[in-house]
């Protein structure tokens, strides 16, 4: 089968792959000010931020937004930081592989 959606499937799973290994090199093991200076502006920050803690505001924020994504799986800060990292991926191809999906489907 030559199914485009297969291909974007692949794809997407090699970026989301490439983005994970990324950010774990960078962030496993590291400080909480390193893994902070890491996910600067990304959009992971902007998903961290609006899991921190009620009350609080700008790095306090995504600080307690990365640690508490991160709690989820067992983890803290860095498992956070990857989890953020890797989601707005993740999705971005899910969404393709759908579209492709229905146009295979269509055509």
């Amino acid at each position: 089968m030559n199914n485009k959606s297969n291909i974007v499937g692949a794809t997407s799973v090699v970026a989301t792959a490439g983005v994970a290994g990324a950010t774990a090199s960078s962030v496993v093991g590291a400080s909480a000010a390193t893994i902070m200076a890491s996910t600067a502006g990304t959009a992971g920050a902007s998903l961290a931020a609006t899991a921190g803690a009620t009350g609080l505001a700008g790095g306090a924020a995504t600080a307690s937004g990365v640690a508490a994504i991160g709690s989820t799986v067992g983890g803290g800060m860095a498992a956070g930081a990857v989890i953020t990292a890797v989601a707005p991926i993740a999705l971005v191809g899910v969404v393709a592989y759908g579209i492709s999906s229905i146009w295979d489907e269509l055509w």
